[in-house]
This record gives C-alpha cells, sequence and structure tokens, in this order.
C-alpha cells in the first residue's frame, strides 16, 4: 500500500549510456567491445531530481529526450551507467501498453499475469479475475488471444489489472493517451487515490491537460538532460515556447 512506507525517489546525477554494434544495434556493452569501432552514446545525463510522498512529476520534452529511459530507470529496468538512485516504495508501472502482454495468451491468462507484475500473488490475480473481467469491459474478446486486441483494448486490460494494487510508486509512460475518455478518467482516479494515500505518480507523455492533473510538478528533459525543473506550468509553457513553430513571414 502506498501509505505503508514513507514514499520518496532521490536521483543524483543519474546517467544511463547505450552500446550499439556496428549495425548500429543496442547491444550489451561486453558485445560492443568486441566490435572494431563500438559506438556509444548517453540517453541520459546528469539528472537530478527528489520526490517525496504525495507528489506528482511529469515528464515533458520532444520524442527521444530521455523519458521513457528515465521510466526504465526509476523502474528497475535499466540501471544507472552513472550515478546514484534511490527508490523507496513499491513501484508499478505502466510503461507500454504491450508491456506484460503475451499475444499468444488470452486476455484472461494475461490478466493473471499482468495482475501478478502488478504485485499480486497468483492466488491473489485469480481472484480478481472476476473483477478484472468487468473492468476491462472487452467482452466475448477476454477469451481470445491478446494478438487480436486493439492498442485500446491492450491499454484497458493493462489498466485493469494494474488497479487491483496501491503500489507506492506509480509510472506512467503515454499509456493514458492510447485509453478512450471513460478509461482515462479511470487512471486518473487509481492514480489520484495513490498520491491521496502518500503515494508518488511520475507520468510522461504529450496529453498536458492530464499530467496536469496528476502532477503539481514537471520536469522538462532534452537530449537526455534537465533543461527545467519547477511548477508542472512554468516547466511545460517553457518547453512549449522553445519548441513553438516560428511565426509565418
Amino acid at each position: 500500500m502506498a501509505g505503508s512506507v514513507a514514499n520518496s525517489v532521490v536521483a543524483d546525477r543519474v546517467g544511463v549510456r547505450f552500446w550499439f554494434d556496428s549495425h548500429r544495434r543496442v547491444t550489451t556493452p561486453g558485445r560492443a567491445r568486441l566490435a572494431f569501432h563500438p559506438q556509444t552514446t548517453w540517453g541520459l545525463q546528469d539528472v537530478s531530481f527528489g520526490l517525496g510522498g504525495g507528489e506528482g512529476l511529469a515528464l515533458v520534452g520532444p520524442s527521444g529526450s530521455g523519458k521513457t529511459t528515465l521510466l526504465r530507470v526509476l523502474g528497475g529496468v535499466l540501471a544507472p551507467d552513472a550515478g546514484e538512485l534511490s527508490v523507496r516504495g513499491s513501484v508499478g508501472s505502466l510503461l507500454s501498453i504491450d508491456a506484460g502482454l503475451t499475444p499468444t495468451l488470452t486476455g484472461r491468462e494475461n490478466a493473471v499475469l499482468l495482475a501478478v507484475l502488478a504485485g499480486l500473488s497468483r492466488s491473489e490475480a485469480r481472484e480478481a479475475l472476476p473483477e478484472i473481467e468487468a473492468e476491462a469491459a472487452l467482452g466475448e474478446a477476454f477469451e481470445r488471444p491478446a494478438s487480436s486486441y486493439s492498442q485500446g483494448m491492450r491499454a484497458r486490460l493493462a489498466l485493469a489489472a494494474a488497479e487491483q494494487s496501491r503500489p507506492g510508486i506509480l509510472l506512467l509512460d503515454e499509456v493514458h493517451e492510447a485509453l478512450d475518455h471513460e478509461f482515462r478518467l479511470r487512471l486518473v482516479a487509481h492514480a489520484e487515490a495513490i498520491l491521496a494515500a502518500g503515494g508518488i505518480v511520475v507520468a510522461a507523455g504529450h496529453d498536458h491537460e492530464i499530467l496536469s492533473r496528476l502532477c503539481n510538478r514537471a520536469v522538462w528533459l532534452e537530449e537526455g538532460r534537465v533543461k527545467a525543473d519547477g511548477a508542472f506550468r512554468e516547466a511545460r509553457d517553457a518547453y512549449l515556447k522553445a519548441h513553438a513553430a516560428p511565426a509565418p513571414g
């Protein structure tokens, strides 16, 4: 539960380096060093910020700016190559519509898998199946392979499973932008409940209206670096101004 620990996130000059082979494919450092001319790039550099319970942080910036990379670091998917990161509290993630979904499994089978990934035991996940089925509102498609699902259907199933837990830290990566209006409101309510219980929400995306509801603060990322960190509207407006199209003339 979000209120069972003092939830916090502290990033101190965090950096993430990506290695590429001779074909410019992402690879491991060991394999890259075997190449004649291994290449690297920093996905994040010198990223620092701190968050406490009840805070919502929006990550804004253009595509490729490092938002998803930072969320993956916070979620433990990637380890920092530089700096230090401290994350206190259970972490729940909706980092991708397809994250955790197995295309060959049915919606019902995927629901169990997603609920376990959200922090439930296998028995708890099975007990939650009727509620997940009702909340996902997929009808007969719940018994069909997920490979037949639309983007919105996948997002609804992931949300229905995620709603079964109340993590201390919730990470969102544009998944809300694949949801219809009703399910967006549900996701917002889910995130607001986590914040009210002393949890933390970190959300990335381009739907600034939704982000403004969940986040009182924003970090503007550009080429993996922090360009601004402050009140949501101030940081967001600075980003939008910097990327505004020049006036014709």
